[in-house]
């Protein structure tokens, strides 16, 4: 019989939490104690939060539904370890719909893990090679982490970097944020030495590291993070501007492009506009607005417009047209 409270709530939880409706008695028989005493735990569930709903019957169900709010979770080892495997698989290669969020998730989630589970999730990971566009570059997910823990604990960060021209540094930061274009991890910072704000291509960064020093977030010069890195993009000599046409409304065409590409505008014919900025390769920005799903317009630069025929006629050409 349980009779530790708190133990036989997280207990009752855990067994809530399996897709399926639980008969009163047989969550009685498991939890060794009184029908009486499941009736007056869940009443203790709703309390914290916990949408558990009861059917009429004979013996009368529980199950845990969709609330308004997400409460706390209660995981067991298998499956904080798939959960930690696969937050680590997505964060290490910027990829479209994986972004800061999933790399909050896998912060603090690795934060708790016991030592015995992190050993796990290292072991397996370390067995497995990913197969992956290699249109993107691989980033360890302990960097992510490290850089998510201190931005949302406004901690001051230290790490290595190397430039582009291959000059090595040492950084003092205030992190602001992470930003994905869906192709790279960006951190958006306020470097100490610089006295000035900053972006860093995360690939480029090693042996990150959390002072434990608090800081008073500075407010950014522009709106958010993911303009101030267009803005900074933007600024850099191998940055091209572009203009394209869709036929497809604000909103969709919204919804489809990274925040860093700008954000589209209406038009009077009917349709949007994309107006931005990006120091990537052509052929990448050309797959990605293939990829937006509707008809589109290149009216800059006329690269690109070479680059988007090109790719066509070589879709066109693997399609048998």
């Amino acid at each position: 019989m349980t009779t530790d409270t708190p133990g036989r709530l997280l207990q009752l939880l855990s067994l809530l939490q399996t897709p399926r409706e639980w008969p009163g008695g047989e969550l009685a028989e498991r939890l060794g104690v009184s029908r009486r005493t499941v009736r007056r735990d869940v009443d203790r569930l709703r309390e914290l939060g916990y949408p558990v709903q009861a059917t009429m019957g004979a013996d009368g169900g529980y199950r845990l539904v969709a609330g308004k709010a997400m409460p706390p979770l209660v995981l067991d080892d298998e499956e904080a370890v798939a959960i930690a495997v696969g937050l680590r698989a997505g964060a290490g290669h910027a990829v479209a719909g994986v972004d800061e969020a999933s790399v909050r998730a896998l912060a603090k989630l690795e934060q708790v893990l016991p030592g015995r589970l992190r050993h796990r999730v290292s072991t397996l990971q370390a067995a497995t090679t990913p197969l992956t566009s290699g249109d993107g570059a691989s980033i360890a997910p302990e960097t992510l982490t490290v850089m998510a823990s201190t931005v949302a604990g406004r901690e001051r960060l230290r790490f290595a970097y190397r430039a582009g021209d291959g000059s090595d540094s040492r950084r003092l930061t205030e992190p602001y944020r992470l930003v994905s274009t869906g192709r790279r991890w960006y951190l958006v910072a306020y470097d100490l030495d610089r006295d000035d704000w900053r972006t860093f291509r995360v690939d480029r960064v090693s042996e990150p590291f959390a002072t434990g020093a608090r800081f008073a977030p500075r407010e950014l010069p522009t709106g958010s993070a993911a303009e101030y890195l267009r803005q900074s993009i933007q600024r850099r000599q191998d940055s091209y501007a572009y203009e394209v046409e869709f036929t497809g409304s604000v909103d969709f065409v919204a919804s489809r492009v990274p925040a860093w590409a700008g954000r589209p505008e209406p038009l009077e014919a009917g349709g949007c506009v994309l107006r931005g900025t990006s120091g990537g390769p052509m052929e990448w920005l050309a797959v990605r607005l293939a990829m937006v799903g509707c008809d589109f317009v290149v009216r800059e630069p006329g690269e690109l417009v070479r680059c988007v025929r090109e790719l066509g006629g070589r879709l066109s050409r693997a399609g048998g047209g």
